[in-house]
């Protein structure tokens, strides 16, 4: 199914663009969620005017965001965590923990989506991306250490280790 794109659709495209997507994904998601259109002849007439309201929309979104982002990528985040000897983590620091820390931390709403990693499952330090949008995607330093152990921050933050957002939350072993 070809579809034309009314909005940025991450991992598919920008507004305006016309993709090939799986009958599925269109019909369930796409053309019910507005995000796109079908791609006949009266519509691909309105790729110029799709393209540039989006442009528009995206610069003014990024120019809002930008500050945020700059908030963003100065966090450093540590968690606590029970682990086994070889430094596995009993369960996993998940993405919507990450995302309830920068809330709680920065009081910014950041969606457990736009946190672009796997579950962390071991000890060691993290380079997290947020995407705010699709071209705007700041990282954050995320330390998961032993549990009754001082993180370990790194020289560079070492002046941050006041400011170091600890969530109290235990990471729970899967069952």
């Amino acid at each position: 199914m070809k579809v034309l794109l009314l909005e940025d659709v991450y991992k598919l495209g920008r507004a305006g663009d016309v993709k090939k997507v799986a009958d599925g994904y269109g019909r369930n998601y796409l053309l019910p969620q507005g995000l796109a259109v079908l791609a006949t002849p009266g519509a691909l007439q309105q790729v110029e005017t799709i393209r540039s309201r989006a442009t528009t929309k995206r610069s003014v979104l990024n120019e809002e965001m930008s500050s945020v982002a700059d908030k963003l990528s100065k966090l450093v985040l540590a968690f606590p965590a029970r682990t086994g000897e070889t430094g596995k983590l009993y369960g996993s620091v998940s993405s919507q923990m990450i995302a309830e820390a920068i809330e709680d931390k920065t009081s910014v709403k950041v969606d457990r989506r736009q946190v672009d990693v796997q579950p962390i499952r071991s000890l060691g330090d993290y380079r997290v991306p947020i995407r705010l949008t699709m071209d705007l995607v700041p990282e954050i330093k995320v330390v998961v250490y032993r549990e009754g152990e001082k993180p370990d921050l790194g020289e560079a933050q070492a002046e941050v280790a006041e400011q170091v957002a600890e969530p109290e939350v235990e990471v729970a072993a899967e069952e």
